[in-house]
């Protein structure tokens, strides 16, 4: 069993024509690679969804901060492929760059609001970059529904806002965080920790459980994030880029745990940046 690969916009556009001719709801799933069980697992909801399911796979340039972070991206398009073929995903959609980015290409998609603070504050233009190759997998796969992770909850929030303002006629599927047995969050990112920071890793996940716990209960908010940085800087991160509530709905900073709302953190292992969030619940 296996999976097409394509690798050209005039071959998708001829697929996804002839599937909706069929009559077929085709949804997509954007990937940079590396696929692990989190990636799966949007997969597999789409295709709960979807008569048609489309993986893409580019490694998106406009998206890093640093070469060096874009040359060490894993690219495992092979074992990418296998994974995929046992699920029943139709179609791997990964493009050449001049596919996605023609010579001459002069057009950035900026999102603002949602992609400020957060990752947005640390990481210059990621969010252009992600929006940009986000709205340009939309219309050329002219999917009816995308699959994202809650893992990367800024990031969904941008999507979602460009797809709206943009018009672009998809509609956006968050999914829950899939976790290690441990508690750690799959990354494509997990695989450049070593043995002993893996072992620490799990930590960040604990913690942020914690507080959010404490913050539904109604746990003063600076007192409480100031105590998780602690608590993960104690654990052995080396650093915590950012710590910070904000509500569900629109990412605005909360300095009360009164609505739904979400703790999110970056921090670093080492060389490896991981991010993570969690629910908060007000308790009633």
């Amino acid at each position: 069993m296996s999976i097409p690969i394509v690798r050209t916009l005039a071959e998708l556009r001829a697929t996804v024509a002839e599937w909706r001719r069929e009559g077929a709801r085709v949804a997509v799933v954007p990937t940079m690679g590396a696929l692990h069980e989190g990636h799966l697992s949007l997969v597999r909801a789409a295709l709960v969804q979807a008569e048609r399911v489309i993986v893409t796979l580019f490694v998106n340039p406009k998206q890093f901060n640093s070469a060096a972070d874009l040359a060490a991206y894993p690219r495992t398009e092979h074992e990418d492929a296998a994974r995929l073929a046992p699920l029943g995903a139709h179609m791997l959609y990964a493009p050449d760059a001049d596919q996605v980015y023609p010579e001459g290409f002069a057009t950035n998609v900026s999102v603002s609001g949602v992609s400020e603070g957060l990752c947005g504050a640390f990481r210059p233009g990621h969010f252009d970059g992600v929006a940009t190759v986000v709205a340009k997998l939309f219309l050329q796969t002219g999917a009816d529904l995308a699959f994202f992770g809650e893992k990367d909850f800024q990031q969904l929030h941008v999507v979602r806002r460009m797809a709206r303002d943009l018009d672009i006629p998809i509609g956006i599927v968050g999914c829950p965080t899939v976790r290690e047995a441990d508690g750690l969050a799959l990354s494509s990112r997990n695989v450049r920790l070593s043995q002993a920071q893996r072992a620490v890793a799990p930590r960040l996940a604990d913690i942020l459980l914690d507080a959010a716990a404490r913050l539904a209960a109604g746990a003063a908010v600076a007192a409480t994030l100031d105590a998780a940085q602690a608590a993960i800087l104690a654990a052995g991160y080396a650093e915590v880029e950012y710590l910070a509530l904000r509500a569900e709905d629109d990412l605005s900073p909360l300095d009360r745990a009164d609505r739904p709302a979400r703790l999110l953190a970056a921090a670093w292992l080492g060389e490896v940046r991981l991010i993570d969030n969690v629910p908060v619940r007000p308790e009633t």
